[in-house]
Parts: C-alpha cells; sequence; structure tokens
C-alpha cells in the first residue's frame, strides 16, 4: 500500500482569484481577477476561486470564509457539463469554442458536511456569490478565503486568499422590467417521478419557482391547459392542467381551485405577473390545446391538436371558458397583472388565422393583454397583435417603424448570430451585454423560453439535464434550461443563469444612476468603448467589470 504521508506531501496547490466573466477549463490557466468587487445593496455580484492541486490525485477540500459579510457570500462548485450541440452556426465568431466538449456550467452545493472534491493537475472552480440586502453594512469589507485539502483521513496543503468587497451606500431600485422564462410544471413532475399536482409536485414547483423569484423572474407561465409547446405531433406532455372542466350533457363548467393555489404560490415566489398559457398551438395556431375533461363521468381528452382551432366546437369551449376564468382573475385582484396568449411564434403566413381567432376572442379578453412571440412586423403594423414580443435579431423594423410602447424582445434557438444569448458555449459577455441593450432601446419586458424544459425536441421523450444540455441534441446546449433539478429536490443554478441576473442587477443601477445624473450620462458610460445595439457592442469580459465599477462610483459619489 503507498504511504499515504509522502503522497500528502508531493501535493502542492495553486490558487487564484477570477472574475466570475471567465469560463475556466480544467487544461487552461485563467486569468486572474483584475478589477474590484463592488455592488451595491439589494444587489449581486460574484467572482471565483480557481484551484489547482498539483499531483495526480483525487483530494477533497473544505472552504471557510471569513468577513463581516460573510452570511452574505456562499460558495457552489463549477462543474463541467458536456456539451455536444453548440449552434445552429458559429460564424460571428463570438463562441468560446466551435467544438463538443465539457464547459463550465453548473453550479452545485457542496456535498453532506461541506466537503467538495478536487481533481489533481487541472483547474477546479468555485463560485463565489455576495448577495447584499437592504441591511448589509455599507463600506469596504475584508474577505478572507481559506482552503484545506484532505488525502483519504490525512491534512494536506492549504491555501489562503484575501480580497476586499466594496458594499455601496445605496439600494438597487426595483426591477421594473417584467420578465418570464417559461416554467414547466410537467417537466418538474417527469423528472422527479412524481404525479401531477400532488403535495410532492407542489412543493419541487414552489422550490424552483422561489428560485426563479429569487433571479428576477417575476413572470410566471401559468398552465391552464398542458403546454402546446414543443411537442411532436406524435408526442404528448405529461398532463398539467390547472382547469377542473365537467361536461354534462353537452353543457361546461369548470373548477378553479388548483388554478388559485397557484397563483397564491406563484405570488409566495415573488410573481407579480401572469401568463395564461397558450390558447392554440404553436407556430401558427392551427389546432387546440389538448383538454381533458370529465365529461358526462368519464374522464378523458376532449380536445387536442387535431382539432381545428377556429372550429365551431373548441370556439364554443373557449366561449364557455373565458367568461368563468376572468371572472376569477377578479376575483384574485390579477386582473392588471395578467397576460393572455393565443400561438407562440406565428410566422407571416399565419397570420389571416392568427387575426380571425384574435376577432373571436377579443369579446371574452377586453382589457388583458395579448401578448406572443413572433418575428413580423406586420403582425403588429395591421394591428393584429398590438403587444409582440419581437425575436432580437429580428428588431430593426419595429425600431425603425412605429415601435411598440410596450417593447417586448426575445430569444431562444433561433438567436444564434451577432446577437446577445445564453448559449453555454458563449462567453458570458455575450450573455450580460442585454442589460445595455435593454436600457438603451428602453424595453418593458424580456421573455426566454427555457427555465425548466427537461425534455428531448418535440418532447418525444424525457432527457436527464445533467448528460443531455441540448435536449438530446434538438437545441443548443444551454438553451432549454437555466436552472439543473438537484438531487436535493432543489433547483441549482448555472453560470449562465447567475451571469444573466447580473445583467438584470445592471439594468436596475443604469436607472438609479439615471435618477441621479441622467440618462444621457448613463449612455455616455455604456457606449465608451463603443456603440451598443442588438448586432454590434463591446465583445469582451473586462468592458462590463469595468463599466458596472463605474456606475457604482458615480452612484457612490452622489449618494
Amino acid at each position: 500500500m503507498p504511504d499515504i504521508m509522502e503522497m500528502v506531501k508531493k501535493i502542492k496547490l495553486a490558487a487564484k482569484l477570477v472574475s466570475c466573466m471567465e469560463k475556466v477549463f480544467p487544461n487552461e490557466e485563467p486569468p486572474a481577477l483584475d478589477t474590484p468587487v463592488s455592488l451595491l445593496k439589494d444587489d449581486f455580484a460574484a467572482f471565483q476561486l480557481a484551484v489547482q492541486p498539483i499531483s495526480g490525485r483525487f483530494v477533497s477540500c473544505e472552504i471557510e470564509i471569513e468577513s463581516p459579510i460573510a452570511q452574505w457570500i456562499t460558495v457552489r462548485q463549477v462543474e463541467n457539463m458536456p456539451v455536444r450541440c453548440i449552434s445552429p452556426s458559429t460564424e460571428d465568431g463570438d463562441y468560446i469554442s466551435d467544438q463538443p466538449g465539457l464547459y463550465p456550467d453548473l453550479l452545485k452545493p457542496s456535498r453532506a458536511g461541506g466537503a467538495y472534491g478536487l481533481l489533481g493537475d487541472q483547474w477546479n472552480t468555485f463560485w463565489f456569490e455576495v448577495e447584499t440586502t437592504a441591511d448589509t453594512p455599507a463600506g469596504d469589507h475584508p474577505v478572507h478565503i481559506s482552503l484545506k485539502t484532505k488525502i483519504f483521513d490525512k491534512e494536506g496543503p492549504a491555501a489562503s486568499i484575501d480580497l476586499t468587497v466594496t458594499v455601496v451606500n445605496a439600494v438597487l431600485p426595483k426591477q421594473t422590467l417584467k420578465r418570464t422564462e417559461w416554467f414547466y410544471a410537467d417537466c418538474v413532475a417527469d423528472y422527479y417521478h412524481v404525479e401531477p399536482w400532488s403535495e410532492q409536485h407542489w412543493q419541487l414547483m414552489e422550490d424552483q419557482m422561489a428560485f426563479a423569484g429569487r433571479r428576477g423572474v417575476n413572470m410566471i407561465l401559468t398552465p391552464l391547459f398542458t403546454y402546446p409547446l414543443d411537442t411532436d405531433r406524435r408526442a404528448e406532455r405529461t398532463t398539467v392542467q390547472l382547469v377542473d372542466v365537467m361536461v354534462r350533457c353537452g353543457s361546461y363548467s369548470f373548477g378553479f381551485n388548483k388554478f388559485r393555489r397557484f397563483v397564491e404560490m406563484a405570488k409566495r415566489c415573488g410573481m407579480e405577473y401572469f401568463e395564461m398559457s397558450h390558447l392554440f398551438t404553436q407556430g401558427g395556431a392551427a389546432g387546440a390545446v389538448k383538454v381533458m375533461a370529465d365529461e358526462d363521468g368519464e374522464y378523458r381528452q376532449i380536445f387536442g391538436p387535431d382539432d381545428p382551432s377556429n372550429g365551431k366546437p373548441f370556439q364554443a369551449f373557449l366561449a364557455a371558458l373565458l367568461p368563468a376564468l376572468t371572472a376569477v382573475i377578479d376575483e384574485l385582484g390579477i386582473r392588471g397583472k395578467v397576460v393572455f396568449h393565443i400561438s407562440d411564434e406565428p410566422q407571416l403566413e399565419h397570420l389571416p388565422l392568427y387575426k380571425e381567432l384574435k376577432e373571436k376572442l377579443s369579446p371574452y379578453l377586453e382589457g388583458f393583454a395579448v401578448i406572443d412571440a413572433l418575428s413580423d412586423y406586420d403582425f403588429y403594423q395591421q394591428g393584429v397583435c398590438e403587444h409582440p414580443v419581437v425575436a432580437s435579431n429580428h428588431v430593426t423594423p419595429f425600431l425603425e417603424g412605429e415601435t411598440p410602447e410596450d417593447f417586448w424582445v426575445y430569444y431562444c434557438v433561433g438567436q444564434f448570430y451577432q446577437v446577445s444569448n445564453r448559449y453555454i458555449a458563449m462567453p458570458s459577455s455575450r450573455n450580460r451585454i442585454i442589460a445595455e441593450q435593454l436600457y438603451k432601446y428602453q424595453v418593458k419586458g424580456f421573455l426566454q423560453w427555457g427555465y425548466n424544459f427537461y425534455n428531448s425536441v418535440g418532447s418525444l421523450y424525457h432527457i436527464n439535464p445533467f448528460a443531455s444540455t441540448d435536449s438530446d441534441g434538438g437545441f443548443p446546449a444551454g438553451d432549454a434550461f437555466s436552472v439543473y433539478p438537484g438531487d436535493d429536490g432543489k433547483p441549482w443554478p448555472s453560470i449562465r443563469l447567475e451571469i444573466f441576473w447580473q445583467a438584470m442587477c445592471d439594468l436596475r443601477a443604469f436607472s438609479l444612476l439615471e435618477s441621479l445624473a441622467g440618462r444621457d450620462f448613463v449612455m455616455g458610460l455604456i457606449e465608451s468603448e463603443g456603440e451598443v445595439t442588438f448586432f454590434e457592442y463591446p465583445r469582451n469580459a473586462g468592458y462590463h467589470l469595468r463599466l458596472r465599477q463605474r456606475v457604482n462610483e458615480e452612484i457612490a459619489k452622489r449618494v
């Protein structure tokens, strides 16, 4: 048996602080952090600690944080995840690599007892988050990080790092951007193998939803009926239907107890706005949604995508449902917080049918906004969709023409060339730039389709997101979900989600500085290193760190 003490003596540790904007790979030494770590109150900042045990051995380690603000600091370990599908195209050159491999993405909590594992002769990374509140003391706070290793039961080498975190004595204003990342109740039930709407399901949903709320998601996709999204015609998604439907002798009645419970849960989780799930199928609204009902004592499907959306039976169903639903919405006091969807991503050839359906529903949805993700300016120009959610690579006609007052933007799988997005293979700078873009163009809402989509493309089958980050080759890695389903039932975040949350905090900081120094001053800072548009912007990590540091300094001067 090898001499354990001799093995321990051979282990050396290299450790360095690294910016949160870097994605650290095992075989590449990352650049050292070269900008201060500062933030405001009710704000968020992050940095990384990269550690390399110079030994071929696996060792375990523990991390301790000593600081006056230690209670506001958390640490997770960065795990490299499999990336096969990079992007539909990497021609714009703004990708970390065009090659498949293991990429840093998952932020995983420590094991039981607070231990982490370190692989020898490669860089292991820890992600530190500083989340302040209004009660966090302002000032320059020392932070001492100590890392102690073990091999078997023997103490190994240790490392320590010191830095200063500055908390500016100003509170970030509340987020005004309406933001939704589509939340899939069925995927939660499927991954954890629990019955939809069981008590276990409700708790798992609340855990995932509460974390979304803490990361700036304030609008929730509400499954009136099972989502008619990303579902191949050969597939059927697990039924998650909040509305109970009863049919007696051809007449409809409805139960809304689950709907009421969902709304109350969402409010607890920080949700302020509610988007009713789409009333017709994706990509053109040709079919009805899947509706399960108790029909004269038999529970069965009464509508589905094979039923025409404009057919008399489904239209009669909606004519009965919508007045009952909107009455409950009024009872809950959320009328001004509710939006409806007709169909996701209709194309220009679908405009006549979309218009027909919109007109049929308008008597029942008076006073409610109808929003849909789309790309064609004609839908807005012809008044068919007054509240378009515009794909970020199709914004130009909306900006050059009459821009909607309630201007929304979205991105998904189709936004891979030049524009911002957050695929795993993209650098974090391409993720975080969304804040400057939303601020410049005074965008009111932002939509992304995948908070927790754990299905294959087309929902033909379920996937393990820890093994497949690309919906089994169907989407660019990271497009379909931003949280991993932890084995403790809690969501585990991705680097992508946390960087996007930093962008949301940047946006709030821009708003605060605007109130103190004016919009032109803020735009001068944002464009100090070049013009920012949806297609052109500084493409380096340092830009974001320098800008946020300057914004914090300017706020500090004025408060």
